[in-house]
């Protein structure tokens, strides 16, 4: 794109900014002129570019005097943004306020999610502000609204915020879809993306893009900011732990560290984590520092009274969660921590722009491993930082049960045509593969639930007139789709809330029915004391001490195939081990002197007795879903072979199984037809497809959890789904929801694309290396025997025995070895 005018950005915008010691970057001149051509956009730039800025700055030019002219304002909805979570929203209304007041626009932005009072609601759709600030979720459901038709007619842009945290999964299936609606409603709308992480934008331009107009959308480049100083904290004394996953052992360290900065934002990747190290730095903190801990199951007063003594400057460390590492704008913080492995380089560089948040000033980053893998997982990470390659997860079909959502989303707005919203559902790049076929069976899912129960009434939500025109069947249909509607589906939860009445947060319902009436658990930063579970409550006090922490059932961050890559490669790059810690070194050196190291396009696999058991460790680094599915088929195929499985224990980078029977030869167990019977069976069989139903057929409005005044419990929702389930098994086995469960089984719970290819590698370079006792590299997944149920960050203590018991064997040479090579 060439050089944009500069005459073109409007002289409030330019003097604002000169007043401000700031001048408009060249990507922010270019959206505005990208805007101005008529052109939808995609901005990759860093961190503290000014993105938000560059997106809204046409809107903002819109409304300028010089633009404007002796023309009135825009009166309606002139802008949405759409941004993956409610804090980001919030926040980009504080720092949007401030520019616009003081160039004295007649704007007005307002928010808009699950946290907004009903009344306002009810406004915004009537009387909307210029600037709406909102989810993918809750713009879909104010497309359900019949006034949605007149509340965008008038749209003319919309800008999404962090575009590569949602995009390619079913959020933004949903989001595909609601842009789709939103073009036919109001044709020339802009479309806007921003986000800092793109490893390629091509395809979400591609994405972005109407489908088959990817040349209509504009890519503009940021400016190049400082680079990150990154850094990996290390033991003073202690070497760097075999096995765990909370870096407890860096409390101390990183309690020095927040007392030397104004402001520390210390990130983790659970929300069991994130209250295990705030009350470890509690603990400490014997300068009674304003520390606080930022999750999505505190209660949204939490939550804000957090945020709001952030954008203040009054914490000097906050402990978060995801919650928190997407453009959130504290200009103040010095430095990001990260505990425990990173799990991918552009979630790393996400994180760590956190810290300055300009783009002339370099952004700090400490990473804590909690084990010697997530040191090199953490050490590739960097790497990665340090020469600025990305990684993220790639575009997929979209979903079907999303779709059926959003045509159900449809019929509450206004009747609808088929073949017209068929178009307009294929003008996206996530659906433009939905055939005839597959729109008239989604059809008959939202008409009436399918062949199997279309018997009964309650599924029976849309009719198709004489003339082809479908509409609801029942007004009430709209209500139900409105108060159950949404694409997140977590683990039923319960409130956490004192008898007054306040409110703390939510813990999982599995969690909830172990607690008893004086019980003691620590939460929101809290030692509270249980005085009694009722209905959807757990009503508490506080308490002098707390025994446990609330451990949740949500997603592992994966592994990504870059960063793995990336720590394979670092294993057979001897020369590169002399830069690691001298216990890492000899950890690596010792391997490599008694076994052999997995090197890129091997699969290794190590056997050897321990405990009057035989063990074989599958060095995959595919990822826990990955080994985790491979362990089931493993056992599965060792069972029918009279091998005696006795379990399997993994982790992202390798998997250990053990029986009683010694394996002389794995490559039988992985042949890659074990994907074509033993995989369909076992999954048919196991949980998964019931737990991906559960979610599909919620998503897809066939089981509601929600009722007028009454929410049904998760084992409520559990036992519905499951008889449900059955049914379709037994007498429509191509059902819909069937099909869209078993995508989500395969690519999201299992992860079967990586263990195809795994598979693959292994038919081609399978190592087999026999020992007579444990590897060294095996350590880290051994220790991990009997403790996986446990919750995070409990373990570490139990560890410590038997990890030094392992690593004594593992590290014993008979011989004298000469490490050095002299």
């Amino acid at each position: 794109m060439q050089a944009p005018d500069p005459i073109a950005v409007p002289p409030e915008i330019t003097a604002w900014f000169d007043a401000r010691g700031w001048r408009v970057r060249r990507h922010q001149a270019e959206m505005l002129a990208a805007s101005d051509a008529g052109k939808h956009a995609l901005l990759v730039a860093d961190t503290g570019a000014g993105k938000t800025l560059a997106g809204f700055m046409p809107t903002l030019a819109d409304f300028t005097p010089t633009r404007l002219g002796d023309a009135k304002p825009p009166e309606g909805l002139h802008t949405l943004y759409v941004s993956p979570l409610k804090a980001l929203a919030h926040d980009v209304q504080r720092n949007l306020v401030t520019p616009v007041e003081e160039m004295g626009l007649p704007l007005r932005i307002e928010t808009r999610s699950g946290d907004t009072p009903s009344d306002r609601k009810r406004r915004q759709r009537t009387k909307p502000p210029h600037v709406l600030l909102t989810t993918p979720e809750s713009l879909s459901l104010l497309l359900s609204y019949p006034e949605s038709l007149d509340l965008f007619a008038g749209l003319k842009r919309i800008v999404i915020d962090e575009v590569h945290a949602f995009a390619t999964g079913k959020r933004g299936d949903l989001l595909a879809l609601a842009l789709s609606r939103l073009q036919a409603i109001a044709p020339d709308m802009q479309r806007v993306a921003l986000s800092a992480t793109l490893a390629d934008p091509e395809s979400f331009r591609e994405w972005l893009a109407p489908w088959g107009e990817i040349d209509t959308v504009e890519l503009v480049i940021g400016e190049e900011g400082a680079e990150p100083q990154v850094e990996i904290l290390l033991p003073d004394e202690e070497r760097v732990p075999w096995g765990g996953h909370a870096g407890r052992w860096a409390i101390p360290q990183l309690y020095e560290e927040i007392r030397k900065n104004r402001t520390t934002l210390v990130f983790t990747n659970t929300r069991f984590l994130a209250e295990f190290i705030f009350q470890l730095l509690w603990d400490i903190n014997d300068d009674n520092l304003p520390i606080g801990v930022h999750h999505g199951s505190l209660s949204k007063e939490a939550r804000r009274k957090v945020e709001g003594a952030m954008a203040r400057g009054e914490l000097r460390a906050l402990v978060a969660t995801a919650s928190l590492d997407l453009g959130v704008d504290w200009g103040d913080i010095d430095c990001v921590v990260q505990m425990g492995a990173p799990k991918g380089s552009s979630r790393l560089l996400q994180r760590i722009g956190r810290a300055n948040h300009r783009l002339d000033q370099p952004s700090r980053a400490i990473l804590v491993p909690g084990n010697r893998f997530e040191f090199l997982e953490a050490t590739a990470a960097k790497d990665a930082v340090d020469e600025g390659q990305r990684d993220g997860e790639d575009f997929r079909p979209g979903g079907l049960d999303v779709l059926a959502q959003h045509v159900m989303a449809c019929a509450c707005a206004a009747p609808f045509d088929e073949k017209e919203l068929l178009a307009e559902v294929r003008s996206s790049l996530s659906y433009a593969w939905v055939d005839e076929a597959v729109w008239q069976r989604v059809l008959g899912f939202v008409e009436n639930g399918g062949y199997s129960l279309r018997a009964y009434d309650k599924f029976k939500r849309i009719v198709r007139d004489r003339n082809g025109v479908w509409r609801l069947s029942h007004p009430e249909h709209a209500a139900r789709h409105r108060l159950n509607a949404g694409i997140i589906v977590d683990s039923e939860m319960l409130t956490v809330r004192f008898r007054n009445g306040r409110q703390l947060g939510k813990v999982e319902e599995r969690f909830a029915a172990s607690l008893s009436n004086g019980d003691t658990f620590f939460f929101s930063g809290m030692s509270l004391e249980v005085e009694q579970v009722k209905d959807m409550d757990v009503i508490v006090r506080a308490a002098k001490q707390s025994a446990t922490i609330p451990s949740y059932g949500g997603q592992r961050l994966p592994l990504t195939t870059h960063l793995a890559e990336r720590v394979r490669e670092m294993l057979v790059d001897r020369a590169s081990w002399s830069r690691f810690p001298d216990d890492v070194r000899e950890w690596l050196e010792v391997q490599d002197w008694r076994s052999q190291m997995p090197g890129p396009g091997q699969l290794l696999v190590e056997s050897f007795p321990h405990a009057n058991k035989h063990y074989s460790v599958y060095y995959t680094f595919e990822g826990w879903n990955a080994n985790q599915s491979l362990g089931m088929l493993i056992t599965r195929r060792m069972e029918d072979r009279g091998l005696v499985p006795g379990g399997f224990v993994a982790n992202d980078y390798s998997l250990a199984v053990w029986g009683l029977r010694e394996v002389e030869d794995p490559a039988p167990l992985l042949s890659p037809d074990i994907l074509s019977h033993e995989f369909i069976e076992w999954v048919q069989e196991s949980h998964l497809l019931r737990r991906a139903f559960r979610e599909v057929a919620v998503i897809a409005g066939l089981v509601e959890r929600q009722h007028p005044g009454k929410r049904k419990t998760g084992k409520q929702v559990t036992f519905s789904t499951d008889l449900i389930y059955d049914v379709l098994r037994k007498y429509e086995p191509d059902h819909v929801l069937l099909e869209a469960a078993w995508a989500d089984a395969r690519a999201r719970l299992t992860d079967v694309g990586r263990l195809a290819n795994l598979l693959e590698r292994s038919a081609e370079q399978l190592v087999h290396v026999k020992l007579d006792r444990v590897s060294p590299l095996a350590v880290p997944v051994m220790t991990m025997i009997g403790r996986e149920a446990m919750p995070q960050g409990a373990v570490d203590d139990e560890l410590l025995l038997e990890a030094e018991t392992l690593a004594g064997e593992a590290m014993r040479v008979d011989v004298p070895l000469d490490l050095e090579g002299d």
